[in-house]
């Protein structure tokens, strides 16, 4: 049977986030160029994508550039431009969200299919396949069935987001933040409607929730789910956080590498996709990390209790009940050490999240940079900042190694050193030196064994020597150094030429059909180049893109599978009786009507482009 490789990919804020993710074990980083990613504040040179490149394909680790936005007819060539500038400077594929791009000239890099590009069926997932990209990002809300049925049906390898933030909209069938704004998710600047307090009425008024964030979600996390998924058909398990700090990074990468290390030792047909070893300093611990609550999703299912209404903040992890409350501190219930600096919160009495940060911490007692009003005993409270966890991830906190086998032995004219590592690249390197018998044998070889072994400043670990000589001799620790240093160097050269940079895959003649012959606004074609391809595979009507604001009447502005008439109990589904009307979300005076396709078993949040809103360039 053949080994899958199955790939943990990490985001990149970054060059050096990105090396710090490849150091904490990510098989393939993903990071934004200088323009045209989808998140505006995360672009980065040339300069830094290579050197992100030359390191991360040390391990044989992939950097995937993300060139995700949909694009405007003025900033295709720029767009083309960038990426053959990113196939020279060594990344492995870019994410692309416009099928514009594939109208033009572009390098032989592979292509990557963006969650943008609202990948749910296998349709639709075979046409991504057939008309040339190597790897589709699927849809957060897929199930493990949905999963398994796409698997079946295409050989593309499938990646699958395993942690960090949610939207609550199928990715790129989000348009609010462009319709109140005028900033455009789909072109990375996206202002976070999701995230605001809403209350939710029904059609005679009765208010059901009130300033609860109705529409955020709490955070994924598929720990549980890993085999199950690489079992449905998943490759590629991806963290998002392209604008989360260096900590987060290093900590849930870590976490996901251990993880994956598992089930990999335990499971022959799963296999590493990049080289090297990692030993971290620290126990990864991702409760610690920035997070809303932890969700599976829909990974196993539709499931009560996905979204985090109390606070789009970070709460933390809960360590007791207030015992206490004194003018300049207070006491707490709890079993945990804590430090000076930590961070502290507690709903009030209003359920407002208040936070706080300790500047003395004597075991219970804490005494706060200022005491807090509200905070009352019995109140229970979190710890959203471990200041020692903290500091332990700001140091060097991981180190990896790429494992090598040596051979020591004799030529004719002196000594050789021969180097295989790993993935079986190797290296040699040859000295003409007398060869003198030692006079303490037993010193010789340990001496020997002891100079082949300083790879302390190299990116190798020696995992066995082999000396074969005919008697123990004496050979000056200059001698063998330079040895040493010759095939570690011609080692890393041939690793780097060795680095597997596959082409792009071509596409099927004749071109395949689109999966449908009409496109609304939800295909967001927003170029020519654009509506070209898809008439090009046979799509008769096709829509402009949301963004050029030609949807004046009241349309989907979300598509969701999160179901507020799930999460109040009022579910035709599950209550017999019950029918799907229209509901109401308040935020000030902004109304959102929502309607339920229960087919579908879909939310659709509904409203009007603002008057004057045009795209924020």
């Amino acid at each position: 049977m053949p080994v899958r490789p199955l790939e943990l990919l990490a985001p990149a804020k970054n060059a050096d986030f990105g090396i710090a993710a490849i150091n904490h074990g990510a098989d393939a980083v993903y990071i934004g160029g200088p323009a045209f990613g989808a998140r505006a504040n995360a672009g980065n040179s040339l300069a830094d994508i290579a050197r992100l490149c030359a390191y991360a394909h040390r391990y044989h680790a992939r950097v995937l550039v993300a060139v995700n936005t949909i694009l405007q007819d003025h900033e295709l060539e720029d767009a083309r431009r960038l990426a053959w500038q990113a196939w020279e400077a060594g990344a492995d594929a870019l994410i692309v969200q416009d099928m514009g791009l594939l109208e033009m000239d572009l390098p032989p890099i592979q292509l990557h299919a963006s969650t943008q590009t609202d990948n749910r069926s296998a349709a639709k997932v075979r046409f991504l396949q057939e008309v040339g990209f190597s790897q589709v990002v699927l849809a957060r809300e897929l199930s493990l069935g949905e999963i398994r049925e796409i698997a079946g049906q295409t050989d593309v390898a499938l990646e699958f987001f395993v942690h960090g933030a949610l939207c609550v909209s199928y990715s790129g069938q989000c348009y609010i933040s462009h319709a109140h704004t005028g900033r455009s998710a789909n072109r990375g600047d996206c202002s976070q409607a999701c995230r605001l307090p809403y209350s939710l009425a029904d059609q005679a008024g009765t208010v059901l929730a009130e300033d609860k964030h109705l529409l955020s979600m709490k955070d994924n996390d598929q720990s549980a789910n890993l085999l199950a998924l690489a079992e449905a058909g998943i490759s590629s398990f991806k963290i998002e956080g392209r604008l989360k700090d260096l900590a987060y990074v290093k900590n849930i990468t870590a976490h996901y590498r251990t993880l994956l290390d598992a089930l990999i030792e335990s499971r022959p047909e799963f296999g590493r996709s990049s080289s090297g070893r990692c030993r971290f300093t620290f126990t990864p611990q991702p409760e610690k990390t920035f997070n809303r609550g932890l969700t599976d999703y829909f990974v196993q299912g539709r499931q009560a209790a996905i979204g985090a209404f109390d606070s789009p903040k970070f709460v933390g992890e809960p360590i007791g009940r207030v015992s206490r409350v004194d003018a300049r501190h207070f006491e707490v219930d709890t079993t945990l050490a804590l430090h000076n600096g930590d961070g502290i919160s507690f709903y009030d009495a209003e359920q407002e999240l208040v936070g706080i940060r300790i500047n003395r911490a004597e075991g219970r007692r804490l005494f706060p940079a200022e005491m807090p009003a509200g905070l009352a005993v019995g109140t229970a409270v979190y710890r959203n900042r471990d200041q020692e966890f903290e500091r332990r991830l700001e140091k060097a906190s991981a180190d990896r190694r790429v494992a090598v086998d040596f051979s020591f032995g004799e030529t004719a004219e002196g000594y050789a050193l021969t180097a295989r590592d790993e993935d079986g690249i190797g290296a040699r390197a040859a000295i003409a030196h007398p060869r003198q018998p030692a006079h303490h044998a037993g010193r010789a070889e340990a001496a020997l064994v002891e100079q082949l072994g300083k790879l302390g400043n190299t990116w190798f670990a020696a995992r066995t020597l082999a000396i074969d000589l005919p008697e123990p001799r004496f050979i000056p620790a200059g001698v063998v150094n330079g040895l040493r240093r010759e095939v570690v160097e011609q080692l890393a050269a041939a690793r780097l030429a060795a680095h597997p940079r596959p082409l792009r895959a071509a596409p099927a003649t004749p071109p395949p059909a689109y999966p449908e012959d009409q496109l609304t606004y939800l295909g967001n074609v927003f170029n020519a180049k654009a509506r070209a391809f898809y008439a090009r595979h046979g799509v008769t009507l096709i829509a402009d893109a949301y963004e050029a604001s030609r949807e004046k009447g009241a349309v989907s502005l979300m598509i969701t599978k999160h179901c507020l008439r799930y999460s109040f109990n009022l579910c035709p589904k599950e209550v017999k009786g019950l029918r799907p009307d229209p509901l109401v979300l308040m935020n000030g005076k902004e109304k959102l009507t929502l309607r339920f396709d229960c087919k579908r078993c879909e939310m659709h949040v509904v409203g009007k482009l603002k008057k004057g809103v045009r795209l924020m360039l």
